[in-house]
């Protein structure tokens, strides 16, 4: 028997090697990252040129959501990006999103990943060149060439020196060209050798189409034409000629393609006469024209046209001159005294700068590179110990300059009295709606600002820091610019003694509600009032403006002066209004929701149609100063106040609590914070301006706001059912439910309007439902419960 066959065992085929691969799905998700996280890097890199000053505090306040950074991703961009730009390879580091974007879009498109690797490799040694480069040839530019840069030159020109590292460089070029696109000298001398050639071509074809320029001259019958050269004959003398003309049966004359014209037919001359197109009249100017052109535009000062502005020597000089005294030897010793302090915590300084104010001397100081902001920013007590002054305040960086500013009192303060501000070029000069010069800054400028653009300020302080004289700074500037017809005040004095003189003015410059007696404000009933009658005028004035087709009161005034807005329409002349409350806290305390509602409204909507708002306070806690408030009074001034809360309340930022008192303030339009000493302007001396506008002759009747009816108005309507407001049954229940009669819980409950809730509440008033007005409480409420209110409603059906 024949042996069976082994079976032989089929080879083991080696086994694959796991790779990893991706779906089409991730890749599509992963490129996205990679594009997005390129496109976040980028616009981080770019900002952080610009905020990179600003931003140094914020780099270890990573964790603190309370900070944040002015790049424009924030902390993140603000901290990658120093990362790579400042401790990596500065301007190169562009480079960066510019690799990932690539390898994104490989991945999102789903393309080869053959050569990415290649472009990684080359994008790095561009990287690391470039930051060698700038490093070298921009040291004094730190951030260009980032830290690898910089210590990278450092390390190499210890062994290389300078020539060793430029010839290092040189190389480095070298090897790029070479190896990445392709360079050598062989290229460049073909290239040299082409366009060499190209030119000797060009210039060969321009001078033989010069040489082939031949005219032909037709002669008489039965001779032959002449061909003459063109360098002989004068083009504007020889007529055209065809492409091909035959002169015999044997002969013809060839132009060349070139020069081929065609012959145009003799056209003989005929005179030609041309009419005199008669143009259309244009239409007859409009009205508002010919009105301007007959009486001039309107002008609005004309009832008033003796008025004089107030002269300047109404105003006290205040024994000073208005220049600062420099101590230098108070400067030489603070100086030495903030060094020596720094220097006790191993802070050096590589420069100083002191810029001498009216009240205190800022000095600039550079610290040495590698020192922290923070650091610097921590030491402001130790600071204000060495110097033994009060106030001393520290702004880690200065913005818009690469230096940390340190506020140091003087010793010797100078007086900024009222007058040297008014007298100033910058305020005299100012072109503004509603100027107002507050004193000078640090450096002795003086500063002044529009209250049309702020376009309301908040004020706020202890007590007896300067509030007062501020708010009589703001009223003198504004009385020392504008005419009366232009502005009106209405002055709100709860303390009755701060704004009494402004009395004097009160049919120049005041307004006030139709029946009021008096003009400043003192009774907070009547402050009610006068708010809610402004946001009457408010309304009404939009009403006009949309009239008008316009969308502020400056184009409406600059409109209705060129005649083009008729007076029996309802148009008119509107003044601009300025309401100053001289202290909202005692307001807020007594009347509450009744007046901060109006007020809010004001701040929110009256900006364009010309009411601006001036609120001062001693409290600024808040629940005086609320969120509604804040939001709409971006423009703050702060007096010196007694805690942090205070001053991060009032200015969203600290500072406030380290002033020194007597008109040092700072100010804040939502951005930088400016430290001003304001204006001096005494008692006395707004008296002489009050009484120097007073005696001039002013108009019949102060400025007559709008009449309103509050609460207190009370029973002037009768119990007539018919008349009721369709809600007033449940305005009933609201009430009754609540056991509290207010208008204010009527508008909440039911979302009506202010002056609609007021109607209902009088109309319950008559039905015996509630009581009498009775100022900032709450009405009593007469009917006890609901059944009780189902009865009356019965009885009055019957």
């Amino acid at each position: 028997m024949a042996k069976k066959a082994k079976k032989t065992k089929p080879a083991s085929t080696p086994k694959k090697k796991a790779t990893f691969k991706l779906s089409q799905q991730n890749k599509i998700l992963l490129g996205s990252i990679f594009i997005l996280f390129s496109i976040a890097l980028f616009f981080s890199f770019i900002s952080f040129y610009f905020t990179w000053q600003d931003d140094q505090s914020m780099l270890s306040e990573f964790a603190n959501r309370n900070e944040k950074a002015s790049n424009l991703l924030n902390k993140f961009g603000a901290n990658i990006s120093h990362f790579f730009i400042y401790k990596g390879f500065g301007i190169a580091s562009l480079i960066i999103p510019f690799l990932l974007s690539i390898t994104g879009l490989y991945l999102f498109l789903g393309l080869e990943k053959k050569g990415i690797l290649k472009k990684w490799i080359w994008g790095f040694i561009f990287i690391i060149w470039i930051s060698i480069a700038l490093g070298f040839f921009a040291i004094k530019q730190p951030l260009l060439g980032g830290l690898v840069g910089y210590e990278m030159n450092d390390f190499l020109q210890d062994y290389a020196g300078k020539i060793g590292v430029l010839l290092l460089l040189l190389f480095g070029l070298i090897f790029i060209l070479v190896r990445l696109f392709k360079f050598s000298p062989e290229n460049i001398a073909s290239y040299i050798k082409h366009k060499k050639q190209s030119l000797e071509s060009d210039f060969k074809t321009s001078t033989s189409k010069s040489s082939k320029e031949e005219v032909v001259v037709p002669l008489d019958k039965g001779e032959k034409n002449t061909v003459i050269p063109d360098a002989y004959t004068h083009k504007e003398e020889i007529p055209s000629i065809k492409k091909e003309i035959k002169l015999s049966d044997d002969f013809e004359v060839t132009v060349p393609e070139e020069e081929k014209e065609v012959i145009k037919p003799e056209v003989p001359e005929v005179a030609m006469e041309v009419e005199k197109v008669v143009e259309e009249n244009e239409e007859p100017s409009s009205i508002a024209k010919k009105l301007v052109e007959d009486f001039g535009e309107f002008d609005p000062t004309l009832e008033l046209g003796n008025y004089k502005f107030p002269i300047l020597d109404l105003l006290d000089k205040h024994g000073t001159t208005g220049s600062i005294t420099i101590n230098q030897e108070e400067l030489e010793e603070n100086k030495n005294k903030i060094v020596e302090t720094l220097k006790n915590y191993k802070i050096g300084i590589a420069q100083i700068k002191a810029t001498i104010g009216p009240t205190v001397t800022l000095y600039e100081i550079v610290p040495e590179a590698g020192v922290r902001i923070s650091k610097i920013k921590n030491l402001e007590d130790d600071i204000a110990l060495s110097l033994a002054a009060l106030g001393i305040r520290i702004i880690a960086p200065i913005p818009g300059k690469g230096t940390i500013g340190i506020e140091v009192p003087n010793k010797n303060s100078t007086i900024v009295s009222m007058r040297s501000v008014i007298a100033s070029k910058k305020f005299q000069e100012a072109e503004m709606e509603l100027p107002i010069a507050f004193g000078k800054t640090i450096s002795n400028e003086t500063f002044v600002v529009d209250l049309a653009k702020m376009p309301h300020l908040l004020m706020a302080g202890a007590t007896g820091q300067g509030k007062s004289v501020g708010l009589n700074a703001v009223l003198t500037s504004l009385l020392y610019k504008k005419h009366p017809a232009e502005v009106k005040f209405v002055l709100v004095d709860p303390k009755k003694v701060e704004l009494t003189l402004f009395n004097k003015i009160e049919r120049h410059f005041l307004a006030k509600l139709p029946d009021s007696a008096e003009a400043i404000l003192t009774d907070n009933a009547k402050v009610i009032n006068t708010v809610n009658s402004l946001c009457i005028e408010m309304d009404d004035r939009y009403e006009l403006l949309k009239k008008a087709m316009v969308r502020n009161l400056k184009e409406y005034n600059h409109k209705f002066k060129s005649r083009k807005l008729n007076p029996e329409d309802g148009h008119k002349f509107l003044p601009y209004i300025v309401l100053v409350i001289d202290e909202f806290a005692d307001l807020i305390m007594t009347a509450g929701k009744e007046v901060e509602t109006p007020i809010a409204r004001l701040a929110q909507l009256a900006r364009a149609i010309g009411i601006h708002l001036i609120i001062a306070t001693q409290r600024p806690s808040v629940n005086v100063i609320t969120g509604i408030i804040k939001a709409n009074f971006p423009a703050r001034i702060a007096f010196r106040v007694t805690s942090k809360i205070d001053s991060r309340t009032i200015l969203d930022a600290s500072g406030a609590d380290q002033l020194i008192g007597r008109g040092d303030m700072l100010y804040t339009q939502g951005n930088d914070v400016t430290r001003i000493q304001c204006a001096f302007v005494d008692t006395p001396e707004v008296e002489k301006i009050t009484e120097y506008i007073g005696s001039q002759r002013a108009y019949p009747e102060a400025h007559e706001l709008p009449e309103y009816s509050g609460e207190e108005s009370g029973t002037s309507l009768d119990n007539n059912i018919s008349e009721r407001d369709a809600m007033f049954r449940d305005a009933a229940e609201v009430i009754v439910i609540a056991q509290q009669g207010s208008a204010s819980l009527i508008q909440r409950k039911l979302k009506l309007g202010y002056n609609r809730a007021g109607r209902i509440i009088d109309q319950l008033e008559a039905a015996g439902i509630v009581g009498p007005f009775e100022g900032s409480k709450a009405r009593q409420v007469y009917v006890p419960d609901m059944i009780a209110l189902e009865e009356i409603f019965n009885n009055e059906k019957k």
